[in-house]
């Protein structure tokens, strides 16, 4: 008998698409009324289904519509996105997503994603002439030697580097750049692509998990929800380091055994389609020179300014694929390759990120069903109903799986926020604890779900090396597991501290 493949990552988030069609059909249609700041008005625009009206911009205004948020927060901008009004679900008329929506997705999908898709896309002209100049073989060969005998230590600096971006500005997206880069220099240690895999995507999710300043999550929840993102800080700080500490561990365990028996490796019946993957990356034995030097320079200062533009001159896509397109033609210059190869080279490294770049538009075009369908409204509506009359333990961990299952349909934490805060937050009050407890349940639910959350970042991840999605639920499974037995420990004793 043939044995049956798992389905590629397009293929299960067009299944996942035509689901989330099929739920159009059956969730009936609901909308919250929305208020937005405008600030060349100064005033609100209180948006409800098919009419707006303009409202003065007071704090009086927001008392009236039951919003408990200092009027400074819209004024300076913190809270820059359309806010959910608490108690004005209705339901509309119903807009099932038929067949020719669910066709249409992907490409909406696309269309909407652009800006990661060309991030992505300049990524890979990037590393197609850092190939060509053949700096990588160098580089690689001397971080190999360098750390001989001591490649733990590689799994520790990246895991804690990654993590910490995404607890202070939500490092995420901009991790895809960092597959093509360090799966080679894993693999020249001995250790299996999971290894980087995890350390990369692990990294970013309890970083963004236990986001501490994090503005995109952290603070924009905190100020939706009418307090201090200070309020609950030493919590968040705690669960950084100790799941921090739980997922380094995690990994060393696993990529200790790869390396003493590769047979251990959950992707050993790939290991030789993936050194072949990145071959030429492998086994150099030239040595360092100044050009060699001034280009693995420049290639690391792309994504050193990357990481200074993002967090601290609000930076976004734009920027951050400028960065990296200056940074592939300062090389090719330094590298002496002519125009025509250039282009050549540049094109064809982009095309081969083209896979990845298609799943981030499908998974986006899930988003495009839920919006276009008029479901997600629904959806947060009878979340935040079937908490009433619980007790704070049983409330908060209710919340822990909400948000978790709130954030497949809904995987922007900022999008999550201002959508969900303003309802779900004064539900806390009503229970008779802090609404910053419910701020942390929605970053850790969010956070846990990610590691395994199909609509989000984990496919175009695995599609960069070609690593199945089962294949990563089998390696990840058990840490999700001792993770959300942690999260839900930590959460029900806060809540009667």
């Amino acid at each position: 008998m043939k044995k049956i493949k798992f389905p590629t990552a397009q293929t299960i988030l067009l299944i996942i698409a035509a689901l989330t069609a099929i739920l159009t059909w059956i969730v009936p249609s609901g909308k919250y009324d929305t208020i937005t700041y405008n600030k060349t008005e100064d005033s609100f625009i209180r948006t409800s289904f098919k009419n707006t009206q303009t409202l003065d911009a007071t704090q009086e205004t927001l008392n009236n519509l039951n919003i408990k948020i200092p009027l400074e927060k819209f004024t300076n901008g913190d809270i820059w996105k359309p806010i959910s009004i608490p108690d004005t679900f209705k339901k509309v008329e119903a807009t099932p997503q038929g067949i020719s929506a669910l066709i249409k997705s992907p490409i909406k999908g696309i269309i909407e994603a652009a800006d990661i898709i060309f991030l992505v896309l300049f990524i890979g002209g990037l590393i197609g002439i850092m190939n060509y100049t053949g700096a990588f073989d160098v580089g690689i060969s001397w971080l190999a030697i360098t750390l001989k005998g001591k490649e733990f230590i590689l799994i520790i600096m990246v895991t804690t580097l990654i993590a910490l971006g995404g607890t202070t500005f939500g490092l995420a997206e901009e991790t895809i750049a960092f597959y093509p880069i360090l799966i080679p220099i894993f693999l020249a240690a001995k250790y299996d692509a999971m290894v980087a895999l995890a350390c990369i995507y692990i990294g970013s999710s309890i970083g963004t998990m236990c986001s501490t300043v994090n503005p995109f999550s952290a603070i924009i929840a905190s100020d939706a929800a009418g307090i201090n993102w200070t309020t609950g800080l030493t919590t968040r700080i705690i669960m950084w380091i100790i799941g921090l500490l739980i997922c380094v561990i995690y990994i060393l365990v696993y990529a200790k055994r790869v390396k003493n028996d590769p047979s251990k490796s959950v992707i050993f019946d790939q290991k030789e389609a993936i050194e072949n993957q990145f071959k030429s990356k492998i086994n150099s034995n030239e040595k360092l020179t100044a050009k060699t030097v001034l280009i693995l320079t420049v290639f690391a200062l792309c994504f050193i300014v990357m990481v200074i533009g993002v967090s601290m001159f609000e930076w976004w896509f734009e920027e951050m694929t400028a960065v990296f397109f200056v940074g592939a033609i300062v090389i090719g210059v330094i590298g002496q390759i002519k125009e025509y190869t250039f282009v050549e080279i540049f094109v064809k490294g982009a095309g081969d990120l083209l896979g990845v770049a298609i799943i981030i538009g499908i998974a986006r075009g899930v988003s495009v069903l839920m919006d276009d369908g008029q479901i997600s409204d629904t959806m947060l509506y009878y979340a935040s109903t079937a908490t009433n009359d619980m007790n704070k333990g049983v409330f908060i961990n209710a919340m822990l799986y909400i948000y978790g299952g709130l954030s497949f349909f809904i995987p922007s934490s900022s999008g999550m926020a201002v959508l969900t805060m303003p309802i779900m937050s004064p539900l806390a009050d009503g229970i008779g604890i802090g609404r910053e407890y419910v701020v942390n349940a929605y970053q850790y639910g969010m956070g846990l779900f990610a590691f395994i959350n199909p609509t989000g970042l984990i496919l175009a991840s695995l599609a960069i090396v070609k690593v199945g999605y089962n294949k990563w639920l089998k390696f990840v499974m058990p840490l999700v597991i001792i993770l959300l037995i942690f999260t839900m420990l930590v959460l029900t004793l806060s809540v009667y501290l």
